[in-house]
């Protein structure tokens, strides 16, 4: 089926992970140590985290479609 007047978006690139490499690096470390609650060895990492959270500013959540939305623009185009 071929409807003249459906046009779709391009695909939204994908937000990149703010705080992932100091979280990679908390992660790591954690591994490497094989404790995740002695806060000797890693309390570099987990403060460097820490502290890119709580600078980084809170990103907006966007509302994402529903399909009633899409099955009614379908439904006045088709109906035409």
């Amino acid at each position: 089926m071929h409807i003249k007047k459906l046009k779709v978006r391009p695909r939204k690139e994908r937000a990149q992970a703010i705080c992932g490499a100091p979280l990679a690096a908390m992660l790591g470390c954690w591994a490497a140590s094989g404790d995740i609650h002695s806060a000797g060895p890693c309390r570099d990492a987990a403060q460097a985290l820490y502290e890119c959270m709580r600078t980084t500013p809170a990103g907006r959540k966007s509302q994402g479609t529903t399909i009633n939305y899409h099955l009614m623009r379908l439904g006045k185009i088709l109906n035409q």
